[in-house]
């Protein structure tokens, strides 16, 4: 496993294997988001979106619908009015 050290000003250095494993070079951007297990991850932003898909998924999640969506978005307009 690879380690890193934090920096007083907050600041990680990636270790190379890391950096090879997604593809990172100077300039690259990453996201960090904090899954279902409460597990962050590293994500890097020069990923075609395709990859990404189900990382934010939950067994017990339901696919929602057009219709859900589309009475998810009147009630968060209503809340505006």
């Amino acid at each position: 496993m690879a380690s890193s050290t934090i920096t007083s000003k907050g600041q990680v250095t990636i270790p190379k294997p890391i950096r090879d494993y997604l593809n990172l070079d100077t300039g690259s951007r990453i996201d960090f988001v904090i899954d279902e297990k409460g597990d962050v991850r590293v994500i890097p932003l020069n990923t075609a979106i395709e990859s990404l898909s189900g990382i934010l998924y939950r067994q017990e999640m339901k696919a929602a619908t057009l219709e859900d969506m589309e009475e998810a978005i009147q009630e968060g307009a209503s809340d505006w009015t």
